[in-house]
């Protein structure tokens, strides 16, 4: 098996993703997206906690880790049926690697649950370092629109819908899973935010759609 080629370094920030072996889908209901966002949270401490079932049997409801005992700061998010997109900023030695060693773990519930057998992701997850601050700004706004750039809930049918931190970020009182002021405190408020992100989503899809065109003329 090959070595990474991305080291991970505290407080960097890496574009996280992976897919469904061969495409497949990896969420089937609203159940599995809901387990797998839990782990995002449940996971993310510097002790091992064991299984999902311990965890909260243990905490009974209890707060989220605070930010001296996690691995990672969850920037943002987003499933979809398919694949899934996190930003993740390391915040001890090892963090993020044994971050998502852990979420690997959501294989095992899958193929438990739906009787099958064998890799559930396409091979190792692909981590990007974000080098610059323009690009982390950028890349929020991919992540958190990401269910947009492949349109899930519009032409494409799916199994269940995406969950992503858009939500998050833009409506006052939503969930804490995110440290989203690390990319909202750059902005006068979240309106001006959302403006900058819907504006990014356009020239991303624009240059999707030049992309799948090119490679349309070259298959002619």
């Amino acid at each position: 098996m090959g070595t990474r080629k991305t080291s991970f370094a505290n407080g960097e920030f890496y574009h996280v993703f992976n897919r469904g072996v061969d495409k497949r889908i990896i969420f089937t209901d609203k159940y599995d997206m809901d387990r797998f966002f839990k782990s995002l949270i449940e996971f993310n401490v510097v002790d091992p906690i064991g299984s999902l079932y311990e965890s909260s049997r243990n905490q009974c409801g209890g707060p989220t880790a605070t930010k001296e005992e996690r691995l990672v700061n969850i920037i943002a998010y987003c499933l979809n049926p398919n694949h899934y997109h996190l930003i993740l900023e390391q915040l001890v030695d090892g963090g993020l690697s044994e971050f998502m060693k852990r979420l690997g773990g959501y294989t095992w519930y899958f193929n438990n649950k739906y009787k099958r057998s064998g890799f559930l992701f396409q091979g190792k997850f692909k981590a990007i370092h974000i080098d610059s601050n323009e690009y982390l700004l950028h890349v929020s706004a991919y992540v958190n629109l990401n269910d947009r750039v492949h349109k899930y809930g519009g032409p494409i049918a799916t199994p269940v819908e995406s969950k992503s931190s858009w939500a998050e970020y833009t409506e006052a009182g939503n969930n804490r899973t995110c440290e989203k002021e690390i990319i909202l405190g750059q902005f006068e408020n979240i309106e001006e935010y959302k403006e900058f992100a819907l504006s990014s989503l356009e020239s991303i899809i624009q240059r999707k759609q030049e992309l799948e065109d090119f490679d349309r003329f070259l298959l002619e």
